[in-house]
């Protein structure tokens, strides 16, 4: 199986500029604080950002420290209410309240916005990712910029530094997930997102979309037999409570961006957005790190609490796809100049 653990997971050019940053911002608030617009007209601007993710998710702990740094560095001329566990609305909801500007700030799984922006799903492609370096080069690089110009398009504001969502791997309640056959006809809860149900159909599995925050009561019913998680989500999200095996198959590698409502943003003073750009891109860095350590300690946490975990062969299931239709397909849909950058960093796919 591809070691999927890092050195350092951090872009070094992306680190170096976040840095740099943080530490002019220091030099701000040293000569005298922030030249806020906002402040100088008596207003407190206030956003509200929203998350699919629990509590105690890298992400929602990576948020809280930045919300409140960039109101330590505005002197409260900016309040950030963080919404996370859906409370604001499952994604497809707080999707199209971003889009309206109804919410000001979100994070959403690529995959998630491939329903709006096609393009957001491209390193979610089967078996194509799975390695860190590969990632952190595609998505601080070419693939990473070509995805933020048509997130822009759809008239969002995708922020610089992507999170880390980790690579996703196969749980079960009546047995390992060993080889491809061992996909036929399975039960398996899948996000709302096209690509993955198409690649587990590819596979022969039976893929029912469900939502993340209806995904436990799905496993505990029975309405599927297993679901697919990076192994910190499938930790914080409890899903070992109705889970008895987890095959490591890094079958897809997604990130979250960080976005803004292109009706709220252009608003928003200059150096307001500076600044929040500074800490939120810094907080997903942190974040990335948080993943990489998650990545290496809560296997072990899992087995604890007693899920089995076996190892899998990649090669073997980039084969089974490649035998059926999905890569020609997505070449297709996503087009020669998407699945180009692709496979620069990724190698030959099909």
């Amino acid at each position: 199986m591809t070691d999927k653990r890092p050195t350092d997971p951090r872009p070094t050019g992306l680190h170096r500029r976040r840095l740099l940053a943080t530490g002019l911002g220091a030099v701000a608030l040293a000569a005298g604080g922030f030249p806020r617009p906002a402040l100088a007209q008596g207003r407190t601007l206030a956003f509200k950002l929203g998350t699919d993710l629990p509590v105690p998710h890298p992400v929602n702990v990576r948020l809280k420290e930045a919300i409140a740094a960039i109101a330590g560095e505005t002197n409260g001329a900016v309040e950030i209410s963080l919404f996370p566990s859906n409370q604001l609305g499952s994604d497809s909801d707080m999707l199209s309240q971003i889009r309206s500007g109804a919410l000001e700030l979100a994070t959403f799984p690529g995959t998630v916005v491939s329903t709006l922006v096609p393009a957001t799903s491209l390193t979610g492609i089967g078996f194509a990712f799975t390695r860190y370096d590969t990632v952190w080069a595609a998505m601080d690089g070419e693939v990473g910029g070509y995805i933020r110009r048509a997130i822009e398009k759809a008239n969002l504001v995708p922020f610089e530094a992507t999170w880390d969502n980790g690579f996703r791997q196969i749980t079960t309640s009546t047995k390992p997930i060993r080889t491809p056959d061992d996909l036929k006809n399975f039960k398996i809860r899948v996000p709302v997102v096209p690509l993955w149900v198409s690649m587990f159909s590819a596979l022969g599995a039976a893929p029912v979309s469900i939502p993340l925050s209806e995904a436990y009561s799905a496993l505990q019913t029975r309405i599927a037999d297993g679901q697919e998680n990076p192994l910190a989500l499938i930790n914080f999200a409890k899903f070992y409570e109705v889970q008895k095996y987890c095959s490591l198959t890094n079958h897809a590698w997604d990130g979250f961006w960080m976005m803004a409502s292109g009706r709220v943003w252009k608003g928003v003073p200059a150096d307001v957005r500076a600044i929040m750009e500074k800490h939120l891109n810094a907080a997903a860095l942190r974040e990335r790190d948080d993943i990489a350590k998650a990545n290496r300690d809560v296997q072990k946490e899992l087995e604890g609490r007693g899920l089995m975990f076996n190892t899998t062969d990649p090669n073997a299931f980039q084969s089974a796809l490649k035998a059926t239709k999905f890569y020609g397909q997505w070449r297709e849909k996503f087009g020669p100049e998407a699945w180009a950058l692709v496979q620069k960093y990724a190698g030959d796919i099909g």
